[in-house]
């Protein structure tokens, strides 16, 4: 290894030693061109990469005056976003920033409360000011709204109406119109939506609720009192959101728990839920036994005894002397009478419950799982093969015991009995397309630069290969050249005599056939086919 290092050392060295100064200038002004060309891609690169946004979401003229105002400075700058943003420098984006607001860019042509403080003078009219207050507050109340997350702009239209003359008069109330711009896949909350209506109620007067409308791009309704859908306020639409979701939820668990056994490309789910969106309200007034041992508590008892005891004549009077009873005879001897009378009275308690239940929707009535299961399977010399009966039927009762608890645990108990058999499906059958990776994994991606600098890598290594090649080639003939005219010189010219011309042209041949013995032989047979 370290004699061909050494043997590719000595023949680099060769080369370079053997080089001239204008090839040596060339090699070198080579390397420094591209070395150059990186530098400037580097730089271009990085230059670009520095850019950050100056202002975001602006009309076209807005963006026209920041242009405008950056031209003057001659400063860079880069319009994105389909002519509604401006990217500048890094270094110089907060400057730009402080000094285009000190001097009102961009300005939106809008009036807001500052306008009043600038332009203040006596020749303004009643009618002129109201304009212009309505103007400015309907440009503050949308800049209040704009500072909510998830809302990039919005745009007030208020209707107030003229306060009235006489105090019998009655006040009309007002009423907002607003179209927000929302950022794309923010979810809004009900209570956002809430805030959001109160925020616009208290801000202008005689403003309820009830008289705003506020609506995004979209043409999306956003309600106060739709807890259930913040876009289009349809039940219809809310409803099947909530069902996709409640099936999505049970094909990701199931997916998952069966692709974990099976394989995630071996197996496929669908799931049909039949949910129950009525919500009712109802009052239970109860009465229950005190415990198991008593059914009453008794609170109070009340017992009377009446009893006597005295001689009834069988005929006599009735008794209405003093001492004497009423309704009985009285004044003659008889036979004995008793009497007694017992009256008890008992107050028990009772377990008294009064419910006052509410029941939330979103039950599942009903729920089916399908399920579809590859049956086929690679071997070890790349052929595929199916599931034999058996095996298909021992992956079916694994699946089946698992789809039924699924379907047992989330079916509510109050529709009747469940018969999970009846709500499962399991079809065996070979899947399309399986060779296709589940993860595929994603090469990341190389920039355009560094395939550009590669290439002229590559183009100067040729250069230069192809430049030495020449050099040696252009030496190999100069020193054929130059041994030729060192062996001419050696040979005595040839004389006018014939004794020297025919022993030196003799020398000549013999000579030119012992170096060049396949050129001698061509000029033989020559010479023969003339003669």
């Amino acid at each position: 290894m370290n004699e061909k290092l050494k043997l590719y050392k000595d023949r680099v060295t060769s080369y370079y030693t053997s080089m001239s100064k204008k090839q040596k200038g060339l090699l070198f002004g080579g390397i420094g061109a591209l070395l150059a060309v990186i530098i400037l891609v580097t730089v271009m690169t990085s230059a670009k990469s520095d850019m950050v946004a100056l202002y975001n979401d602006l009309s076209i003229q807005e963006v026209g005056q920041i242009t405008e105002e950056l031209d003057a400075r001659s400063v860079a700058y880069e319009i994105t976003d389909g002519g509604t943003g401006v990217k500048v420098p890094e270094a110089m984006a907060d400057s730009l920033l402080v000094d285009l607001a000190a001097q009102g860019v961009p300005d939106s042509g809008s009036i807001d409360y500052s306008f009043f403080a600038e332009n203040s003078s006596w020749g303004v009219t009643d009618n002129e000011f109201e304009v212009m207050k309505l103007d400015a507050m309907q440009t503050e109340l949308a800049n209040l709204i704009a500072q909510i997350d998830g809302i990039n702009g919005a745009e007030v239209n208020l209707n107030i109406p003229e306060e009235p003359v006489f105090i019998s008069d009655q006040q009309q109330p007002s009423s907002a119109s607003i179209v927000i711009q929302t950022v794309p896949g923010y979810q809004f909350e009900p209570s956002n939506v809430n805030a959001l209506y109160h925020l616009v109620s208290k801000s202008i007067p005689n403003l309820s609720t009830d008289n705003i409308v506020i609506m995004n791009q979209h043409f999306e309704y956003f309600d106060l009192n739709n807890q259930d859908s913040l876009g289009s306020g349809d039940t219809y639409t809310s409803q099947q959101q909530i069902k996709g979701d409640i099936e999505k939820d049970i094909e990701r668990n199931v997916q998952k728990m069966l692709g974990s056994m099976i394989g995630m490309n071996k197996v496929a789910i669908s799931a049909t839920a039949d949910i129950d969106f009525t919500q009712e309200q109802r009052v239970e007034q109860l009465v229950e036994p005190v415990d198991e041992d008593n059914d009453t508590l008794p609170v109070s008892i009340e017992t009377i005894t009446e009893s006597f005891t005295g001689a009834q004549p069988e005929d006599g009077a009735v008794g209405v002397e003093e001492g004497e009873i009423a309704n009985y005879p009285a004044g003659l001897e008889g036979n004995v009478g008793d009497y007694e009378l017992v009256k008890e009275s008992v107050n028990n308690e009772f377990n008294r419950i009064q419910r006052d239940i509410v029941e939330s929707p979103y039950k599942i009535r009903d729920l089916g799982i399908q399920v579809a299961i590859d049956n086929t399977r690679v071997i070890e010399d790349g052929e595929i093969e199916q599931l034999t009966a058996q095996e298909q039927l021992a992956v079916e009762e694994s699946v089946d015991s698992i789809l039924n608890s699924i379907i047992s645990t989330s079916i509510d108990k109050s529709y009747g009995e469940i018969v999970p058999e009846e709500k499962v499906s399991i079809v065996f059958q070979p899947f399309e397309g399986t060779d296709t990776l589940a993860n595929p994994t994603v090469s990341p991606a190389i920039p355009a630069w560094v395939y550009i600098v590669g290439g002229l890598l590559l183009l100067a290594i040729i250069v230069l290969i192809w430049m030495l090649r020449r050099r040696s080639e252009a030496e190999q003939v100069v020193e054929e050249v130059e041994t030729s005219e060192i062996q001419e010189r050696e040979v005595p010219p040839i004389t006018h005599t014939d004794d020297s011309d025919s022993s030196m042209r003799r020398k000549q041949l013999e000579q030119y056939a012992q170096e060049k013995p396949e050129e001698f032989a061509k000029l033989l047979r020559s010479w023969i086919t003339e003669d």
